[in-house]
């Protein structure tokens, strides 16, 4: 019997939110908390699936698990976003329904992931071929590409998409797919030229820089710093989890495999490389005679390298920068802009020229993508768009997202109660009307065309006149007043006038999730999106092949003085097609949910989950599905399921399936109020009734589970026993055999023995009989051998005697020899002696004559002789030691060998002088001249700071290097470099500290031979050049900090916008330059440095105290600078304890 599965089996929490009890929000919260416990991030509300980002790897992705949910029943297995895109594939596939996939969700909640799952698992099930793989690749490559370009960092996910897309997948009668057509709303392309803080600019612009090879990048005139770009944010360039040298290799392949030519590759790389260049132009004001200001490009080398990469003349661009034109019938007016005016074209045109090349990019993914033949085709749809956002400073860009989610919030309901009354007509169940909150008014109050929120603003924008975001509002106010959706201060609504949390250039909106504060600044601007004419004219005047096709309207031959439509009209228009597209197919939704906004994985957050839960409408929809009935099944797997319960249908029914249900549902006394019967299924009211059927089915199981265990075990018994009854048998009749056998053999073995002992008592007794013969022959051998031998012996002992008698005699005569001549050699001994006694005293006798003679010579010398060869041989010594022990040749050595004796103290003591002398002399022989300068600035330091500053003895081991940035050699300073007229000593970035706030501004530092420079670190522009003579004095803290003041003389040239207060980690040194080089400049001895922890510093006409404390900063574990009064700075400087 084939085991049916269900999704009630092993449930955790309740799998379907349909079936929870009790319903309550905090009852609905507790329950995705219970599952997202365990790992299970997906729920249904029927047929909606919920998802949970995990923020991490679950192994419930795997090909396994794909063939597990293919071609199952929806509640077949536990809730998975494959069981949805299984059922819409099949509905697709076998009933030629064309499907939508509606995926929405907050930034962070895993859309992007979820339409990956989705196509993944399509792509995975569908046919296979050459053909329908390439088709299948070139569908999925399309996301790197859209993903690089469409997507960017912000502080709630690394990988935000910032546009909504809407793709339709195209199916041939097989199934398979043949082709796809993708749709993009509304990208934010504001982001190009300014991001939040804590986000990024556009994926593509960080993996160019990070991943194109050097030759690519030196064609697109680019560096990889990047620092060098201003449309580039900084505190964030840099994503953990992010490589991107690794995703531009991806981007790459996927441009390839989804059908782009190397060309057009390279075309759309130097479209992004131009957008990078013309956020680095910068503007400055010209004044011109007739009084007004018009701007200039500062430095134009960005500017050439953007039109020699676009193909346009410098002269041209540079001036459309400055210059508008404006045309009215026959006439033609030419304006110069101001600065602002410029750069807000520059940003106008970097926005429109992204915006244009994304576009571009969709429409030849869709030429590479769509189908080939004209038939008609399957279609499913895959919607991942921006869900609804609520954030502190809400403006133009969530109203028009928000609108969208209001649209898609209609059509979901209406097509939810659509769905559920059409099964229910198919199923001849009596349909009821649900009470729900139709949010159409609020739909109605933004688009209506006579007074709609977008139809005012438009109205606003065209009107002539004097136009603001402020009359906007005003037009609100007068307008939309009695709307009960809609709040603002100054409405003629006196009720929200006391509302202090309704500022009075903002309205509020109630949407269907709440209530959201909309700030009208930027509004007007936004939804205007104007691009001057000057501009588009030329840009078609490039080159570049794709310009042209990205700016038509600058065709001089087709000027068109229509006002081209506003943002929010055209995003309206894209939401109604979307609409009336989506209401054609049979939707599918999923709606994600993010657990937390810390991006990591085992946190639910309580009160963001809640928040989701209630903009999102989760709770809505669960109330409209149990509004009917809350579960229903087929009448086969609901037999299937529960027929153990009934001994009528157990364990087989051979009717109807519906007649068994019947017979089922009345054995088990259920209520007919609690369910009905339908066509095909059986509809069940409150899901305590279908808790009640499981609670049963548990029982029974546990019950037929006892059952099968006893029948199993006596089954087991049985066996055993017939098994041990055969094998007792078959032991018994081996045993008897081995008995007979073994009787055998013992009988046959002392058989064999008894033999044996006979034997060899026969044996043993012929063997006596034999030795008894043997030996009395032999013994009469052994008599006369016997007596042989004692004859010989007698003979020998005779032989023995004579011969000794003989040796007696030569002994005595040997040993009366030996006697005389030991007498003779004694004689001989006594008489030597004698004669070497006589020499002996003979040569005493001499010597003392000799001494008595020598004696009155030797006591008049012999002390002072004895006392020099002493001496001289101390010396000797004590040289030598000196010689194996000298110390080590550095300067700084304080090491010397001690002297050995007392009478050396001084002679020690100036060798050790002379030697020091010496090795002195020998290490300042290596010095050349700028090392010796090195030194005398160290010596001079030490004079100026030792024991009056905590922060020298750090730099003693430092060397001073001066030139910090190698002004000369890097690139970045060139034009900086090329102002200096002299020699640059001193070259470092320094913070210049405001007065206002304390905080730093990095300046770069130059100091030459008659003036000191501070410049801006990033243009390089010269902020201030002031003459050394101008310097009167410098002061800086005893603390362990890097501030110091320059002080000017009163009336010098630069002291009137006053001293400079700076901080810089080399603040010895340049202090140290600038005293030597001043003192050179002016012609007299030193310059005041004045060290103590409260000075005063002169800001234009105001004197400021600086005073250092110790504390704890804020910033770490450097200085920092506060603000106290307006005539206090206070530096907080870390304790060095």
């Amino acid at each position: 019997m084939e085991v049916k599965t269900s999704l009630l089996d092993n449930m955790i929490g309740v799998g379907d939110m349909v079936l929870l009890e009790p319903l309550t929000e905090d009852s609905f919260i507790e329950n995705l908390r219970n599952r997202f416990d365990h790992n299970e991030i997906y729920t249904y509300i029927g047929s909606v699936v919920i998802s949970m980002n995990p923020y991490r790897s679950l192994p419930i992705f795997t090909p396994e698990k794909v063939e597990e949910y293919r071609n199952r029943n929806f509640y077949e297995l536990s809730p998975h976003i494959y069981a949805l895109a299984d059922e819409a594939y099949r509905s697709l596939r076998d009933q030629d329904k064309d499907q939508c996939i509606l995926i929405t969700g907050e930034s962070g909640a895993g859309k992007t992931e979820a339409s990956k799952l989705v196509m993944s698992y399509v792509a995975a099930v569908c046919g296979k071929g050459q053909e329908v793989n390439k088709v299948k690749e070139q569908l999925l490559q399309s996301n790197p590409v859209l993903e690089a370009f469409g997507n960017a960092k912000t502080v709630r996910n690394d990988n935000s998409s910032r546009f909504g897309k809407y793709m339709d997948i195209e199916f041939d009668f097989k199934g398979d797919p043949v082709g796809g057509v993708i749709s993009n709303y509304l990208l934010e392309k504001s982001r190009v030229v300014k991001q939040p803080r804590g986000e990024r600019n556009f994926h593509i612009f960080y993996q160019l820089l990070s991943g194109a090879s050097d030759d690519t990048l030196r064609k697109l005139k680019l560096d990889r710093d990047f620092s060098k770009y201003n449309y580039l944010s900084l505190d964030s360039a840099n994503v953990n989890g992010l490589d991107d040298a690794a995703n531009f290799r991806t981007v790459r392949n996927a441009m390839q495999i989804v059908g782009f030519m190397e060309d057009e590759v390279q075309s759309v790389l130097e479209l992004v490389a131009a957008v990078l260049k013309l956020g680095n132009i910068e503007f400055k004001p010209e004044s011109r005679s007739n009084g007004y200001d018009e701007s200039r490009v500062k430095d134009k080398n960005d500017l050439k390298e953007m039109c020699e990469l676009l193909g346009i003349e410098q002269s041209v661009l540079e001036r459309a920068f400055s210059y508008r034109t404006v045309e009215a019938k026959l006439e033609k007016v030419s304006t110069t802009l101001n600065v602002s005016q410029a750069y807000y074209a520059r940003d106008a045109l970097a926005k429109n020229l992204y915006s244009r090349l994304f576009s571009w990019l969709v429409t030849r993914i869709n030429e590479s993508i769509k189908a080939q033949s004209k038939t008609r085709h399957k279609v499913m749809g895959v919607l991942d768009i921006y869900g609804f956002e609520i954030f502190e400073d809400n403006s133009f860009e969530q109203f028009i997202i928000n609108y969208c989610n209001e649209k898609l919030q209609q059509i979901f309901i209406e097509l939810t109660l659509r769905e559920e009354q059409e099964e229910y007509i198919r199923e001849d169940i009596e349909w009821t009307n649900i009470e729900y909150f139709n949010n159409a008014v609020i739909c109605d109050l933004i688009e209506n065309n006579q007074n709609g929120i977008l139809a005012m603003l438009d109205e606003e924008c065209l009107r002539p006149g004097t136009v603001t975001d402020i009359t906007f509002l005003d037009k609100l106010n007068t307008v939309c007043a009695e709307h009960q959706h809609f709040e603002s201060r100054l409405s003629k609504n006196s009720k929200f006038l006391t509302d202090h949390s309704l500022p009075h250039s903002c309205f509020r909106i109630q949407h269907y999730a709440g209530k959201v504060l909309y700030r009208v600044e930027g509004f007007m601007d936004k939804n205007n999106d104007l691009l001057y004419r000057d501009l588009s004219q030329a840009m078609y005047k490039a080159n570049h092949k794709l310009i042209k096709q990205l700016f038509p309207e600058g065709n001089p031959a087709k000027v068109n003085l229509k006002r081209p439509p506003t943002a929010g009209f055209q995003f309206k228009h894209s939401v109604g097609t979307l609409m009336r597209n989506l209401q054609t197919k049979n939707p599918n939704y999923i709606r994600c949910v993010k657990p937390n906004d810390k991006k990591a994985p085992r946190i639910f957050t309580d009160s963001l989950v809640r928040h989701q839960v209630a903009y999102l409408g989760l709770m809505e929809n669960v109330r409209v599905r149990r509004a009917g009935y809350a579960y229903r099944q087929a009448y086969e797997p609901c037999l299937e399921r529960y027929k153990m319960l009934c001994k009528q249908t157990w364990p087989h029914w051979k009717g109807p399936t519906r007649e068994g249900v019947e017979v089922l549902m009345a054995d088990l006394q259920v209520s007919t109020e609690e369910f009905a019967y339908g066509n095909s299924k059986i509809f069940i009211r409150n899901p305590r009734t279908l808790f009640s059927l499981e609670e049963k089915r548990r029982g029974c199981l546990e019950n037929l589970a006892a059952l099968i265990q006893k029948i199993y075990r006596g089954w087991k018994c049985r066996t055993h026993f017939l098994l041990l009854k055969r094998s007792q048998v078959v032991v018994a009749a081996w045993y008897r055999r081995y008995a007979q056998q073994k009787k055998y053999t013992q009988i046959k073995s002392a058989t064999i023995m008894v033999q044996s002992y006979s034997r060899g008592w026969k044996a043993r007794k012929i063997l006596r009989e034999l030795k008894h013969q043997k030996r009395c022959e032999e013994a009469a051998t052994t008599i006369a051998a016997y007596w042989h031998g004692t004859q010989a012996r007698r003979e020998l002992r005779r032989l023995k005697e004579e011969a000794r008698n003989k040796h007696a005699v030569s002994v005595i005569w040997a040993g009366w020899q030996g006697t005389k001549a030991r007498r003779e050699l004694k004689r001989l001994k006594k008489e030597a002696r004698r004669r070497h006694a006589v020499a002996v005293i003979w040569a005493y006798w001499l010597g003392l004559k000799v001494r008595r003679e020598y004696r009155k010579f030797f006591r008049a010398n012999a002390g002072r002789k004895i006392y020099s060869f002493i001496m001289q041989r101390l010396m000797q010594k004590y040289f030598l030691g000196l010689k194996r022990d000298l110390p080590s040749m550095s300067p700084i050595g304080g090491s010397w060998p001690t002297r050995p004796y007392r009478f050396l103290d001084t002679a020690h003591t100036e060798l050790r002088s002379i030697f020091h002398h010496w090795r002195c002399k020998k290490y300042r022989s290596r010095f050349t001249d700028e090392r010796k300068a090195v030194f005398e600035e160290k010596l001079q330091a030490s004079e100026i700071f030792k024991d009056k500053k905590a922060l020298y003895p750090s730099s003693v081991g430092q060397p001073f290097r001066g030139d910090y940035l190698e002004i000369s050699k890097n690139p970045k300073y060139q034009k900086l470099s090329s102002a200096m007229d002299e020699k640059v000593l001193l070259a470092d970035v320094v913070n210049k500290i405001n007065r206002a706030n304390g905080k730093g501004t990095a300046r770069i530092f130059l100091l030459t031979k008659n003036n000191f420079v501070l410049a801006d670190q990033k243009t390089g522009q010269v902020k201030a050049s002031v003459p050394l003579p101008d310097l009167a004095s410098i002061s800086v803290s005893t603390q362990n900090d890097g501030f110091f003041a320059l002080k000017l003389k009163e009336g010098s040239a630069g002291a009137t916008k006053g001293d400079f207060l700076l901080s810089s980690e080399h603040l010895i040194e340049i202090i140290t330059k600038l005293r030597r080089t001043g003192a050179t400049a002016v012609n007299h001895d030193h310059l005041d440095i004045d060290i103590s922890d409260e000075f005063l510093v002169q800001f234009k006409q105001d004197k400021v105290c600086v005073k250092f404390v110790q504390g704890a900063p804020k910033n770490g574990n450097g200085a920092s600078c506060k603000r106290k009064n307006n005539r206090l700075l206070e530096v907080s400087v870390p304790s060095t304890a």
